[in-house]
């Protein structure tokens, strides 16, 4: 009885090592794309093309990256997110959840122009995320599209998905639960790597992993 009973934990014990294995296979890793003349301007996004600057750096980042190549490549439908992914070697299938937050009115103005025309409303857009003075779309809105996406990934092993500094901004919030009004303390410079994993207890950061495992 005794001997049955520990061959019933054990095979209980080796069934739940798979479970939380398979579970813990669940891993994102989310690349912000290079960065644009636009972004070197102190413009707005404007669905920009990479110049050879900027494919220089996001080829040169490969080796320090080290990507898994059996992962799922995954990419914003934007240019300059598809030009990072073929820089980094990924063959990377668009997917419009990881598309760039919309600018509304804003698309390919310059920052400073902004702060001289509508200070009062762009000082509304850096503190407050349901705030969406452009017409576009409002932060809260982006981190709601990005944690729908995330919790609805089924895919085993590594998910790479190439993608934007906001997009990136929502998916750490998601990971680690944190409230909305936080978006503005995460900064994410052009060719980061953000590695999120979920287990039984939720999604999780998990910094400077960027290995080939």
């Amino acid at each position: 009885m005794l001997g049955a009973l520990c061959l019933l934990c054990a095979r209980c014990a080796n069934w739940h090592r798979f479970q939380l294995k398979d579970l813990m296979n669940q891993r994102v890793v989310l690349i912000s794309h290079a960065a644009t003349p636009a972004m070197r301007q102190g413009r707005f996004p404007a669905d920009d093309q990479l110049d050879a600057r900027s494919i220089a750096e996001a080829t040169a980042s490969r080796e320090r990256i080290r990507l898994p190549r059996d992962a799922l490549a995954l990419s914003s439908p934007a240019v300059c997110a598809r030009e990072t992914a073929r820089a980094l070697g990924l063959v990377a299938r668009d997917v419009p959840e990881l598309a760039d937050l919309d600018y509304g009115d804003w698309r390919g103005r310059r920052l400073a122009e902004l702060a001289d025309e509508a200070p009062d409303e762009l000082a509304a857009w850096t503190r407050d995320p349901d705030a969406a003075p452009h017409g576009g779309e409002s932060f809260a809105k982006v981190l709601a599209r990005v944690g729908a996406w995330l919790d609805a990934i089924d895919a085993t092993g590594t998910v790479i998905a190439v993608t934007h500094a906001p997009i990136i901004r929502a998916a750490l919030l998601h990971a680690l639960d944190a409230p909305a009004a936080s978006f503005a303390r995460v900064e994410i410079a052009p060719l980061s790597v953000v590695e999120l994993q979920r287990a039984p207890r939720g999604w999780s950061w998990w910094p400077g992993q960027h290995t080939s495992t």
